[in-house]
């Protein structure tokens, strides 16, 4: 699955119209999220913790259209704790946002 640079702007111009300055601002905040997500995930002490937070950027990148986030994070919640290999793939995704 390719990465879709439009598709977070494609899902809050489908909300919200064509109010550019929103959809920055918005974009900026789920940005955010998912960062604190990461660090969530790489702080995460034991199974459960990884867990959740993994879903919990799943269900985030789900809300903005973030289909390969989504994809990678529920891979994620599938893992055992602090997998490297999907902390760096999920660091990258977030980058790529």
């Amino acid at each position: 699955m390719a990465y879709d640079p439009g598709a977070i702007d494609a899902t809050l111009a489908a909300a919200l119209g064509e109010d550019a300055l929103l959809i920055a601002e918005l974009r900026v905040a789920f940005v955010d999220s998912a960062t604190r997500a990461v660090a969530a995930l790489r702080a995460a002490h034991d199974d459960a913790a990884w867990r959740e937070a993994a879903l919990r950027l799943k269900g985030l990148a789900a809300s903005f259209g973030a289909v390969r986030l989504m994809e990678i994070a529920g891979n994620a919640a599938e893992s055992p704790a602090h997998a490297p290999q999907l902390v760096e793939r999920i660091e990258r995704a977030v980058a790529r946002l």
